[in-house]
């Protein structure tokens, strides 16, 4: 068993550090400690912890004390994904350090088959169903059972029952496919999640602006026009939606829907939610309600492009009866309005 001396503490792995420091603790807090951890760190403390021999006093103090000047040097530590990935990159290869940085930025889990269970059944089915059927037969074995049924069923059935046959067949399988598998997950669909769940800058910045007064609204969008016009145009395109017409009143409502084209309204109204639908509906005549029912009704199904192009036009048409000053829309989304 090694014999640490106060100046082998820079040949200390960090599995020895915290064995050191877990030691040093005692019993009580260890154990409160240990609690804390996944399996896969107790059982590498652990190991260091039984390796270590005879610790000197003058070692204890030494890994004690790097300890407190690391959190003394930045007056308190900040875990973040940009110092976890600079930590990564010095200590890592670049390529093996993105990668991990990609699984934490994707769903929790610790393994690849824990991160599939939390992704949506509808994503992993939309990507699954451009797989081998061998391929989604191997995923779905390997996550949770109600989780592979709601992914089965949707599937298209002729693919489904093929994935259904070839999981009948399927025996042990070997751990390179099973690698194999894990590895392309990995690195095309976990990766492209991760990316694809990052929340677009100027959907953030439209919600922030969203909550200005409209003084300081102005005034921003007004200075980011002057720097950068396509990023101003962006963020305005997304400070109002078709569902923030829940902010504004009664009154007007009523005004927006004198303005609005007869043929816009149902066709926008056939992909709006419940409480916009009751909110429309809700502030026309009993007779003028059944119509507006009658005419969406009898539309059938409707492209996704059209119910867009609608709703975006009055939305358009409610900020420009907003800058006339014959409607007002709520400063906030949650902000109550008197009038």
């Amino acid at each position: 068993m090694p014999d640490f001396k106060s100046e082998d503490i820079r040949n200390m792995k960090g599995a020895e550090r915290a064995a050191v420091m877990m030691l040093a603790l005692g019993e009580d807090h260890c154990a409160r400690l240990f609690g804390m951890m996944h399996e896969d760190e107790i059982k590498d403390i652990s190991a260091a912890m039984a390796a270590l021999g005879n610790i000197r006093s003058e070692t204890v103090e030494k890994v004690c004390g790097e300890f407190m000047e690391g959190m003394g040097a930045t007056g308190a530590l900040n875990g973040s994904f940009e110092t976890t990935e600079s930590l990564l990159m010095k200590a890592l290869p670049r390529e093996r350090a993105a990668q991990i940085m990609e699984e934490i930025r994707g769903p929790a889990g610790r393994t690849m088959w824990d991160k599939l269970g939390n992704v949506s059944e509808d994503v992993l089915a939309n990507y699954l169903k451009n797989e081998y059927p061998q391929t989604v037969a191997v995923v779905l074995s390997k996550v949770k059972p109600e989780h592979s049924a709601r992914v089965l069923t949707l599937l298209p059935d002729s693919f489904a029952m093929e994935v259904v046959m070839r999981m009948l067949r399927m025996e042990t399988v070997q751990k390179e496919v099973l690698d194999g598998v894990e590895k392309t997950l990995r690195a095309e669909f976990m990766s492209n999640l991760a990316r694809s769940a990052r929340r677009d800058a100027h959907e953030l910045m439209a919600d922030i602006f969203n909550n200005l007064d409209r003084q300081a609204e102005t005034r921003f969008l007004n200075g980011l026009e002057e720097r950068n016009r396509d990023a101003s145009e962006r963020i305005k395109s997304l400070m109002f939606t078709f569902n923030d017409l829940q902010r504004l009143s009664g009154p007007s409502i009523q005004t927006l829907l004198r303005s609005i084209e007869k043929d816009k309204l149902p066709v926008a109204l056939k992909g709006a939610s419940d409480k916009i639908k009751e909110l429309f509906i809700g502030n026309l005549s009993e007779r003028a309600a059944k119509m507006l029912r009658d005419d969406m009704e009898g539309l059938g199904p409707v492209k996704l492009r059209d119910v867009d192009e609608a709703q975006a036009g009055i939305v358009l048409l409610a900020k420009e009866l907003a800058a006339q000053g014959q409607i007002e829309i709520a400063a906030g989304k949650d902000e109550e309005v008197v009038y």
